[in-house]
């Protein structure tokens, strides 16, 4: 699916977590996104983001290297919502 590059700031928690970690999403589409994180999570994680002009999403993270993450959403969402 094609992605917008982007630069939001949102919230995500990972896992089991208690508490939320501010995140910065790099690109979006409907079906996924690509977050900035310095903390590693291992893949197949679930995650559950707040995103601004989107609301609270979830996903599973699809990949985690250097920072960054790609997460697969649970559920498709309406990216221009993010702009």
């Amino acid at each position: 699916m094609p992605r917008d590059s982007l630069l939001l700031v949102g919230q995500c928690r990972l896992g089991d977590e208690p508490g939320a970690h501010e995140v910065r999403v790099r690109n979006l589409s409907e079906a996924g996104l690509m977050i900035e994180l310095d903390i590693p999570a291992d893949v197949g994680s679930h995650v559950w983001l707040d995103l601004p002009g989107i609301g609270e999403t979830s996903g599973t993270v699809a990949w985690c290297a250097a920072g960054r993450m790609g997460i697969a959403l649970d559920g498709t969402i309406d990216p221009r919502r993010a702009r």
